[in-house]
């Protein structure tokens, strides 16, 4: 019995010693070049400046190395990334797609939220003019509290932490270790300019069309992306919707002009070659309520690839 027990001791003395030594040799076994992965969170997905009982309005975060870059700041945004559990001092960069108010209504909130919580450091925003203009006449408009809360809970001033940078035309926009970020002007008059953005993450490139009409450019950026994040009306029950406005032609002529439909949102993924189209900033995105099979059903004729149609909080 002694000498079993012995040897069980031993054998257990022996395995014990030999894990650090595993562990070491299977982090060791990892690939050298192993990239991060990136998330991409739909944070809202209704379209239109109006709020909806279903869907969010449009924002948009990726998150790579723990770092998260917001596309587009609808009304409540701040709170869909905490629903997210995100930190929102996990910001980085903040883009706006243009300056309709279902995209830039909490462009400033969002900054004044994050550093009312925990942020402390720069945070780079951008998107086309008059974004420094805007940034400073938020800063103004909530001077008072700014100041009350440096003073009174001993916070950095928050006019040094946000970075304005204007764009006016497609290229290059920035690049870090985690991210390079390219505009491609797209069509959605009468606001101008309006951009799309590329995200060419570690692991994977994701497209962003902002608001638009089938864009040449949009699909020029798009080409061969891995994920394509668009817009999308369903004009039958749109057509329903608008019958019952007052300015229904306006509407109706805005619309068509301004935004792109279920096939030709299909028609547009196809000519990019992307591998995941994403259907979101729906119109109608509260009422009438359509179903996902709708959606789907209206754009799979024209794209034959994977097709994922939005939620507020999905991640993809």
């Amino acid at each position: 019995m002694t000498t079993n027990r012995r040897r069980f001791l031993g054998t257990g003395a022996a395995l014990m010693a030999a894990l650090p030594f595993s562990r070491a040799f299977a982090e060791d076994a990892k690939p050298a070049d192993a990239k991060p992965k990136s998330r991409l969170i739909l944070l809202g997905t209704a379209g239109g400046p109006t709020p909806k009982p279903n869907r969010s309005a449009p924002a948009n975060v990726i998150v790579v190395n723990g770092a998260s870059y917001v596309v587009d700041c609808g009304n409540g945004v701040a709170r869909q990334m905490v629903l997210a559990k995100l930190k929102l001092s996990s910001m980085r960069c903040v883009f706006l797609t243009h300056h309709h108010s279902d995209h830039n209504a909490d462009y400033g909130n969002l900054l004044l939220l994050a550093w009312a919580t925990d942020l402390t450091k720069r945070i780079d925003t951008y998107g086309p003019p008059p974004l420094a203009e805007m940034t400073r006449q938020f800063l103004a408009l909530n001077d008072y509290d700014i100041r009350t809360r440096i003073a009174d809970e001993g916070r950095p001033p928050l006019k040094d932490l946000i970075v304005p940078h204007e764009i006016s035309a497609g290229g290059p926009v920035m690049q870090d270790e985690n991210v390079k970020v390219t505009a491609a002007l797209v069509e959605h008059p009468p606001v101008t300019p309006a951009f799309a953005y590329r995200f060419d993450c570690p692991d994977r490139s994701i497209v962003f069309s902002g608001d638009t009409r089938p864009s040449k450019n949009l699909i020029a950026l798009a080409q061969g992306a891995d994920v394509l994040v668009h817009e999308v009306m369903h004009m039958p029950s749109l057509e329903q919707l608008i019958a019952t406005e007052t300015n229904a032609k306006t509407l109706r002529e805005h619309l068509l002009a301004a935004h792109s439909t279920c096939e030709e949102v299909g028609r547009v993924a196809t000519e990019a070659g992307v591998k995941t189209l994403v259907l979101s900033h729906f119109v109608p995105g509260g009422y009438p309520f359509l179903k996902d099979e709708v959606w789907a059903d209206a754009v799979r004729p024209y794209f034959s690839g994977n097709l994922v149609v939005g939620h507020d909080l999905q991640e993809i």
